[in-house]
């Protein structure tokens, strides 16, 4: 561990992602979820929007100007400026959406199951799929997501793991446990979720639903 900053424990974290210096953050439950604009250095939430009830906020992504953000069972993707946060239209999928990243010229989007779904940044549309499989067994509950230099990184629901994922051939190719950062006094059901790459370095930002704490780590595998 690297560094430490506060993190607002009403936060139910699902997406997290720090672009420019500025850290997204996406959270969840009905009546409660939000896109909101933190300060990295301080954790402080300088900007949030709240979805309308009953849409279940999920992961979210930068692309330029604007982000993505998923919701859960409602099958409603929702593009939103990136500088006021406010909605500019909405797509809709099939499915859950649990997390999102863009890789490259693509969005990579986890859905619960073991597979990883290709997405067009602009229209939303699939264009793709790969199953994610570590020595050969299926890789369920994947879900919030970090694409970082042509890999994608995933929180695996319900357990402490980070894996990260050739999405070229869907093998998972390092495994990392951060049960170590849980904070003690934190339920097992407020789970780790919330990834981001720390642009230029290769550091990341981790936190958890709920949790106090939001911290700086560097991955050994």
């Amino acid at each position: 561990m690297l560094g430490t900053v506060p993190h607002d424990t009403g936060a139910f974290t699902q997406g997290l992602e720090l672009v420019d210096g500025v850290l997204y953050e996406g959270t969840g439950l009905e009546g409660q979820s939000s896109l909101r604009r933190l300060d990295p250095s301080t954790g402080e939430v300088e900007q949030r929007v709240d979805l309308p009830e009953p849409l279940f906020g999920e992961g979210i992504t930068v692309v330029d100007d604007r982000i993505w953000q998923l919701t859960w069972r409602d099958g409603v993707a929702i593009e939103r400026d990136r500088d006021t946060l406010e909605e500019v239209r909405r797509v809709t999928y099939e499915g859950e959406g649990w997390g999102l990243c863009r890789d490259g010229g693509r969005l990579v989007m986890s859905d619960g199951t073991d597979e990883l779904a290709f997405r067009d940044p602009t229209s939303f549309a699939e264009t793709g799929t790969v199953a994610v499989r570590r020595d050969g067994q299926p890789v369920p509950l994947l879900n919030e997501l970090e694409c970082v230099d042509g890999q994608v990184w995933a929180n695996v629901w319900q357990t402490d793991e980070v894996v990260r994922i050739d999405p070229a051939n869907g093998q998972v190719t390092a495994t990392v446990d951060l049960s170590g950062l849980r904070p003690a006094d934190v339920p097992k059901t407020d789970v780790l979720n919330g990834i981001a790459a720390v642009p230029g370095t290769d550091e990341f930002l981790v936190t958890g639903k709920n949790w106090p704490t939001i911290f700086r780590v560097r991955f050994t595998r």
